[in-house]
């Protein structure tokens, strides 16, 4: 039998719940040998420095990894909290990597709304956020801004 009536666990935003300059901060996952593993395998990015361990590929220091991972990670945290059952897609997003991620660094984000827009149909609205990641020493990584289409409220 459905509980409809019943709060949805992890029930992301509406954006009528959202206001411009409303800030979050998300979690911490620090990035592991197998996150690089898995994401270079499914995606393709078998570039030497990713899949050869002491590439001399420059003074980073460590073992780095995509900037790609180090922005799904981010993403990952955002969908299963803000946008879980709401984002229904991701229509711009400009990205900047600032500085080198390597397994064992611990990343987390920011996440400020930029802007709401309601559209002309269907109760939804554009929805744009700066989101700002940082690594476990609080150095700033990497920026992006997204532009979403948000869920209204049902009627």
């Amino acid at each position: 039998m459905m509980q409809s009536h019943l709060p949805r666990l992890g029930q992301g935003f509406y954006w009528q719940d959202l206001k411009e300059g409303q800030a979050f901060r998300t979690f911490r996952r620090t990035v592991t040998e197998t996150d690089l593993v898995n994401f270079i395998s499914v995606t393709g990015m078998v570039e030497a420095i990713f899949i050869e361990d002491g590439y001399d590929g420059g003074a980073i220091g460590g073992r780095p990894v995509p900037g790609a991972l180090t922005y799904t990670l981010i993403e990952g945290f955002i969908l299963q909290t803000m946008i879980q059952g709401t984002g229904l897609a991701m229509l711009e997003l400009a990205q900047q990597i600032l500085a080198p991620v390597v397994v064992g660094d611990t990343v987390w984000a920011t996440v400020t709304v930029t802007g709401i827009r309601p559209t002309s149909r269907s109760g939804r609205a554009v929805v744009d956020s700066a989101i700002e990641v940082f690594n476990q020493r609080n150095e700033k990584v990497m920026t992006y801004t997204a532009r979403r289409l948000l869920a209204g409220r049902p009627d």
